[in-house]
């Protein structure tokens, strides 16, 4: 009975513990709510972003946005008009990070992105020196991006890309069977 007794008292503290311990996204979240924006959401894409560049980060040991490219060509798989990074190096913990880039006012801005609705955040420990890379990337909904793309395009501009689609199909397309072409 004693046995079980600890065990039950042990699974409430690992309980009670991991309930404690909040995602980057949540930990984000409550900032950006303080602080009179939306809540963010963790994704896949931005997630993948960032950890390709916390492991370039960590591979040349150096910290710089710069390291696989430009941000503008690694974000745009993000799918977003507009996004931010942050990047830091030497803390342990995403809570220390965090603290450091709320500290900072570059970094608190990127937080504090106006309608950002995503985030990635991932962390690589360098070989090199062990010190550990983060990178975080924020940005807004994808169907944003497109929604101004559409506005972006007129009517008339709209017809003519669909009449030169219908011309390129129409070209290699042999036989036109239900509407397929084969």
């Amino acid at each position: 009975m004693k046995s079980l007794i600890a065990l039950f008292a042990l699974t409430l503290l690992v309980c009670s513990s991991a309930a404690a311990q909040s995602s980057p996204a949540e930990m984000i979240s409550n900032f950006r709510t303080k602080h009179g924006e939306g809540r963010v959401t963790s994704d896949a894409t931005l997630n993948r972003i960032a950890l390709a560049q916390a492991k370039a980060m960590a591979a040349k040991d150096t910290l710089s946005h710069e390291v696989l490219g430009s941000f503008s060509s690694r974000i745009s798989p993000a799918g977003a008009g507009r996004a931010g990074e942050n990047i830091a190096y030497g803390y342990d913990t995403f809570e220390k990070t965090l603290d450091q880039w709320i500290n900072s006012p570059e970094h608190r801005r990127n937080l504090l992105l106006h309608n950002a609705s995503r985030i990635g955040v991932a962390n690589v420990k360098s070989e090199i020196s062990h010190r550990t890379y983060w990178a975080m990337e924020i940005a807004g909904d994808y169907s944003s991006r497109m929604a101004s793309r559409k506005k972006a395009i007129s009517p008339a501009k709209r017809k003519i890309v669909a009449r030169a689609e219908a011309k390129t199909a129409a070209r290699t397309c042999r036989v036109k069977l239900l509407g397929v072409c084969f």
